[in-house]
């Protein structure tokens, strides 16, 4: 008996990366799993496969963010998939879904600015929003942040702000929901080894560097972010909510180590 069996979750983004990585923890724990994915139905394909495989339980539900009526898309899809797999209700949401940036302040245009806030931010806000008459009391809600909001990096300030306000929403989301039992947490990965930086990773020297940034020494791997999720999203977690996060595995704690 899995710690989740019984219970439903959707995993936006969760065709690749951590996103994947999310959604398998939550299947081996129990749960059936909406797989959300924007474009690449392979990839959604294959991470509900993998789920099957291991004999879980999975659908996928495909939803362009960014596009008008991307969110009722989404929870129409959500709702066909539950009930074709005999469900209904919500007990965990992931908000995982959402885009990266590398232009400084002096290069970032209004347009880039505009869309990584309306994915970033306004996206997962209008996904609980819909998902609150689904979600069950004592229900999980997951949004994944970065730990870029505490790392001055010039190159991700649109990125770092859009993020930054999406740890913004936990603690009053939290206080709203929690006489419902349902818990509101932000995890805050770090680098972690996903297809964004597989050009980074291929290069010795950048590895070299990011892994010596790191108090564990090494780059993350998306399970290490996806377990911190299924802690949160099972019964251990009950009693966490409106906090932050971070999974980095310790980057730019202090001083560089020698070595």
């Amino acid at each position: 008996m899995g710690e989740l069996d019984g219970r439903t979750a959707l995993v936006t983004g969760g065709s690749r990366g951590i996103g994947r990585a999310v959604a398998l923890r939550l299947a081996a724990d129990g749960a059936l799993v909406a797989v959300h994915y924007g474009d690449n139905d392979a990839a959604a394909a294959e991470s509900v496969a993998r789920i099957a495989e291991a004999g879980g339980r999975a659908f996928a539900v495909r939803a362009r963010f960014g596009e008008r009526g991307a969110v009722d898309r989404l929870f129409e899809g959500l709702a066909a998939g539950l009930a074709d797999h005999g469900a209904d209700g919500l007990d965990i949401l992931v908000n995982n879904a959402g885009i990266h940036s590398t232009s400084s302040i002096g290069k970032l245009t209004e347009e880039e600015f505009e869309r990584l806030l309306a994915i970033n931010v306004s996206t997962p806000i209008f996904v609980v929003q819909r998902a609150l008459p689904l979600l069950r009391d004592g229900g999980r809600i997951v949004n994944m942040g970065s730990a870029a909001t505490r790392i001055a990096n010039p190159l991700q300030i649109g990125y770092t702000v859009s993020k930054a306000a999406l740890a913004a929403l936990g603690p009053s989301l939290a206080n709203e929901l929690g006489r419902r039992g349902i818990t509101v947490n932000t995890v805050e990965p770090g680098v972690v080894l996903t297809d964004l930086i597989a050009h980074y990773a291929a290069v010795p020297e950048a590895v070299a560097g990011l892994e010596a940034i790191t108090a564990l020494g090494r780059i993350g791997q998306p399970e290490d972010v996806a377990d911190v999720v299924g802690f949160l999203a099972g019964p251990q977690g009950r009693w966490v909510t409106g906090q932050t996060i971070d999974v980095s595995g310790g980057t730019y704690l202090g001083p560089i180590a020698a070595g």
